[in-house]
């Protein structure tokens, strides 16, 4: 059997993972009114090689995730299609020069591609007319959509000639997509296993933080791990290690904010770290003081947070509303700032007047699978984004369904503006002990990221690290030198 594995260590990912995703849109498309399954086919292009600006180096090359979604081919510039009506999958591959193997290595030949990536057959890409033209089909679909997170819109697949065919853009989009939402158990086994590799490195850095080092440093730890042991070599996104008022800082670790700050006794940690593996992603955030132990105001504001998590995992499940777990979260939340003192009057009134925003301005979670933020959060036919403050950041409003894979991630930050904001609206502001709240102004932030599995009676936690006080200042009683 064909696999994708990474050194003997690493987890071996069948190739029948993808000819499930196949025959799984395959069915799905059969029962859309609008395709005729006998002579329709899907037609992906995979991702390409990108320069680096007008050198001759390339970025570090990822698959397309629709294209990986079905072929689980890791080369560049390749096509995939699909016959509707049988399943039946075509890979076509690149025309090599023969110079090619003294720099890059081996050609491989149409044979062995065939059986690496267990399709039915395989052409070169120059092929992909002549195809076509052979198959006669009624209707070729290509895949147009835009993604809910990013706003951008995939573009269609395109080669010389096409344009003799009958081809439509937008019927596939939601189908393929909404087949991505629910996970194989193959897949679950790859997202179990990039968890686990990431839960352990998050570990490894916990161990390793103290103050003096720097935040890169810890970022620098987390990568060694999952690849050296894991076997990843991408990580899902960059690297978030905030530190101190950093920790506030939601999707920092961007270029103009690189990691780069040294750590200081009493700064609390905010790694938002997932690796990457066969396509498939991690997205984990631990919370931790550098120094290993807890200050009290550090022990409030976390505690308030693994709140709102624990109240979410034991309320998750099947035919329960998104939405609702994140109203949940943020109520659990603001009612132990309230026990804390920094917070006082009705809660319900609190929620109502939008304050939560205040604290978690990011919505409670979003689905996760080969993309770290993955498709399926608005489709057509699903619930629409809410329109309201503090829940328009939402990255889905779904029902969940068994089978969904998702992060759970409140968090409470303090960020100067939103603080100001709150001072300043009196609707805000009578529910503010206003010195407690200042006390926190250079705090930064906390928050809690587990990657969970929906079922019908629960929801399984893929993340398997420290959570609670204690288990956090335990695990760091041993430390891990340079």
């Amino acid at each position: 059997m064909a696999s994708f594995r990474m050194g003997l260590k690493a987890h071996s990912v069948p190739m029948s993972l993808f000819r499930n995703n196949r025959q799984k849109l395959a069915a799905a498309l059969r029962e859309h009114s609008n395709i005729t399954a006998n002579t329709s086919y899907v037609l992906l292009e995979g991702g390409r090689e990108v320069s680096f600006n007008d050198t001759d180096v390339n970025y570090l090359f990822r698959q397309e995730s629709y294209f990986q979604y079905l072929f689980g081919v890791k080369e560049p510039d390749c096509y995939g299609v699909l016959h509707v009506a049988s399943g039946k999958a075509t890979l076509f591959v690149p025309r090599l020069a023969e110079e090619y193997a003294t720099w890059m290595g081996r050609l491989l030949t149409l044979d062995e591609f065939k059986a690496m990536y267990e399709t039915e057959e395989v052409f070169y890409v120059d092929e992909l007319s002549s195809f076509f033209e052979k198959a006669a089909p009624s209707l070729i679909l290509t895949l147009s959509g835009t993604n809910s997170d990013s706003g951008l819109t995939s573009k269609p697949a395109h080669f010389p000639g096409i344009d003799k065919f009958k081809t439509n853009k937008d019927l596939l989009h939601p189908i393929i997509a909404e087949c991505r939402v629910i996970k194989s158990a193959e897949e679950i086994e790859v997202l179990r296993y990039v968890a686990r590799v990431s839960s352990n490195a998050h570990i490894n850095v916990m161990r390793f933080m103290r103050p003096g080092k720097s935040e890169y440093e810890g970022e620098s730890v987390f990568l060694h791990h999952c690849y050296a042991i894991g076997g990843c070599r991408h990580t899902s996104y960059t690297c978030i290690c905030g530190s101190g008022v950093n920790s506030a800082i939601l999707h920092y670790g961007h270029a103009a904010a690189p990691n780069d700050r040294g750590t200081v006794d009493g700064d609390m940690c905010l790694f938002d770290m997932g690796a990457n593996y066969c396509g498939f992603a991690a997205d984990i955030t631990c919370s931790f003081p550098v120094n290993g132990k807890f200050t009290e105001d550090q022990k409030f504001i976390y505690n308030a947070v693994l709140a709102a998590r624990d109240a979410v995992l034991n309320e998750a499940r099947e035919g329960v509303c998104w939405v609702d777990m994140h109203k949940l979260a943020n109520r659990v939340m603001l009612e132990k700032l309230k026990e804390g003192g920094m917070l006082k009057g009705n809660v319900d009134d609190m929620l109502a007047a939008g304050l939560a925003g205040t604290f978690q301005p990011h919505g409670l979670g979003h689905l996760l699978g080969l993309d770290v933020h993955d498709v399926g959060g608005y489709l057509e036919g699903q619930p629409k984004r809410p329109t309201e403050p503090w829940l328009k950041c939402l990255r889905f409003a779904r029902i969940l369904k068994a089978g969904m894979y998702l992060t759970v991630e409140p968090g409470c930050y303090f960020i100067d503006w939103l603080m100001d904001r709150a001072l300043a609206e009196p609707e805000l502001n009578k529910f503010l002990n206003v010195e407690v709240f200042e006390r926190f102004r250079n705090f930064g932030g906390v928050r809690i990221e587990d990657d969970v599995l929906i079922t019908k009676d629960g929801c399984e936690n893929f993340a398997i690290v420290p959570r609670t006080v204690q288990d956090i200042e335990n695990v760091m009683t041993t430390r891990i030198d340079d």
